[in-house]
């Protein structure tokens, strides 16, 4: 992709570390919105496999490939997009996850309309590794009530984000970031002096691992409640932090003795009408079958 001639509207971020064949179903489902003027900065965050090597040299001009040989993390490499984005609107999606078509048209819509809104998601669908659509979920609206709780965290699903260039230089992702929750600490030390908005029509699904290690959901508990405690604390927000420490230990405990209700798939706010289901299985297959055989492997 050339960098010469006038900015796109908006520019997407996709770090990738080992896409596999799921890489090629994400791409096919961008390359099919009814939206069409962006880049795509797919960045290779030092992959072992051969998923973007094996795209091959005849892509889609409006998407351009960085690749330094080096594994360097999300948030550093959605950093180094945010500086690198020609966009208005900035916007994120995980190589794993599948956005429906009108995706970014009606996110780009609703900020053209909406000056005020600095950050705005979508509800999200939750998918298996093979494809199966679990449900979806919570959803919050307004700023005022995606952030009603923050010691409970944010509703605000990261792979759905689009906002403002502008707001994503302003703040950036912490670098080094807390493990596995570098959105909910950009959300939390932000709320306060910026406006969040969540679109009431599910339009991404987003992959869940079928088994997640405790060591690795604890850890992301503990990391969330060391950014809570430096925010809060740092604020003498004392009861709030008491709230999120005791939040934090609920979780846990629950992590520990009953494995079955915690963790993400446990967010999952149950099944979703047949009509949807029957359209979302549909879209899949669709965008599968675009992206080639490789997709199925």
């Amino acid at each position: 992709m050339s960098v010469e001639g006038p900015p796109p509207l908006l520019t997407i971020a996709m770090p990738v570390f080992n896409g596999g064949a799921a890489l090629r179903v994400a791409l096919a489902s961008l390359l099919a919105q009814t939206f069409t003027d962006w880049e795509l900065l797919l960045i290779d965050d030092g992959s072992t496999d051969a998923a973007i090597a094996g795209l091959g040299s005849d892509l889609d001009t409006r998407i351009r490939i960085i690749a330094d040989g080096a594994n360097r993390g999300l948030a550093t490499r959605l950093n180094q997009a945010i500086e690198m984005a020609r966009g208005r609107y900035f916007a994120r999606m995980d190589h794993d996850d599948v956005a429906h078509p009108e995706r970014l048209e009606q996110q780009v819509n609703y900020l053209e309309a909406n000056p005020g809104t600095d950050l705005l998601g979508t509800k999200c669908l939750a998918l298996s590794e093979d494809n199966r659509v679990l449900g979806e979920f919570p959803f919050h609206s307004t700023h005022a009530s995606i952030c009603a709780r923050p010691w409970l965290g944010f509703y605000l699903a990261h792979p759905s984000w689009m906002g403002r260039t502008a707001w994503f230089r302003k703040h950036h992702y912490a670098d080094p970031a807390p493990f596995r929750c570098e959105d909910q600490e950009l959300l939390l030390r932000a709320h306060a002096e910026s406006a969040y908005h969540c679109l009431d029509s599910v339009l991404m699904a987003y992959r869940l691992r079928d088994k997640v290690r405790l060591k690795t959901i604890l850890r992301t508990r503990l990391a969330l409640a060391l950014v809570q405690l430096h925010y809060f604390g740092g604020r003498r927000d004392f009861v709030s932090l008491a709230a999120a420490i005791g939040a934090t230990v609920l979780r846990m405990s629950k992590d520990i003795f009953l494995p079955a209700s915690t963790g993400v798939r446990s967010e999952v706010a149950g099944s979703i009408g047949a009509e949807q289901s029957l359209w979302w299985h549909n879209w899949l297959s669709r965008v599968s079958q675009a992206a080639g055989p490789e997709a199925g492997r």
